[in-house]
């Protein structure tokens, strides 16, 4: 059985979710503890984050790498397009997102614990010790997601910017596109990498970030998600989400 070890709210293992479900794969999405999840990624693939994949022997982690490895392995409904000019569009545009993710988290985590009680009732679980002792378990959870990811207020201002220039830049890239696609004629991981990437700013229905109210949220967050719907950008990311998104898996995990 394969095991997508993650957390429900990155980003990053919703794209990892979505390149399985898109492949038809089957596989566990099994949750970590953030923070304390470090010594068991240390162990099994030499560096902190997630996603990571098990797969039979096999431990890859980084979405991207796993994204190669699912096409090395089960070539049916590639990620990346077969011809080169093509597949380098693909991975050109994938490679934004990296950067762009690392501050797209940073920013809702910083909402999440300020704002946002749902979200955090996410990352503690459902069930667990966490869930049980959830009186201690949120401040601690707090602080080590607040250190852990250097939540400060001039952290959050540069990546508040680096948001809004990678959406331009991204907005551009699919205003300049004809089709339904960023990249060719098909569907790939430069769509999946784009849409999970900023779908935690849009909220939209079905995923993590999906709310029945956004009371609880921000005014910042609220006047940008606005924003970000209405661009081509946003739409786009909407509809690939109607259109492209069939999880087979509960994105809550086990």
């Amino acid at each position: 059985m394969r095991i997508l070890y993650q957390f429900p709210l990155s980003h990053f293992c919703e794209k990892a979710r979505w390149m399985l479900d898109y492949k038809e794969l089957e596989y566990v999405a099994q949750n970590l503890m953030p923070g304390a999840h470090r010594a068991f990624t240390r162990l099994k693939t030499g560096q902190n984050r997630l996603p990571i994949l098990r797969d039979r022997e096999q431990w890859i982690a980084d979405s991207t790498k796993i994204a190669l490895y699912l096409d090395e392995q089960y070539p049916e409904h590639r990620l990346l397009p077969a011809e080169a000019s093509l597949r380098q569009q693909a991975l050109d545009i994938d490679e934004i997102t990296q950067e762009l993710g690392r501050h797209v988290r940073r920013w809702m985590l910083a909402q999440a614990l300020s704002h946002d009680h749902e979200s955090m009732d996410i990352l503690i679980g459902e069930k667990g010790y966490l869930r049980q002792f959830e009186k201690f378990s949120k401040p601690l959870l707090k602080t080590l997601l607040t250190k852990g990811y250097a939540l400060t207020e001039e952290t959050l201002e540069q990546s508040k910017q680096f948001i809004k220039d990678s959406v331009e830049q991204l907005n551009q890239i699919r205003v300049e596109k004809e089709g339904s696609y960023l990249v060719g004629s098909r569907f790939s991981l430069a769509d999946i990498a784009v849409c999970s990437i900023l779908a935690p700013l849009l909220a939209i229905p079905g995923t993590p970030w999906e709310r029945e109210s956004f009371e609880s949220m921000s005014d910042e967050y609220r006047e940008y998600q606005s924003h970000l719907a209405e661009l081509p950008l946003g739409q786009y990311i909407q509809k690939m989400y109607r259109n492209e998104r069939n999880a087979r898996v509960d994105w809550r995990g086990v």
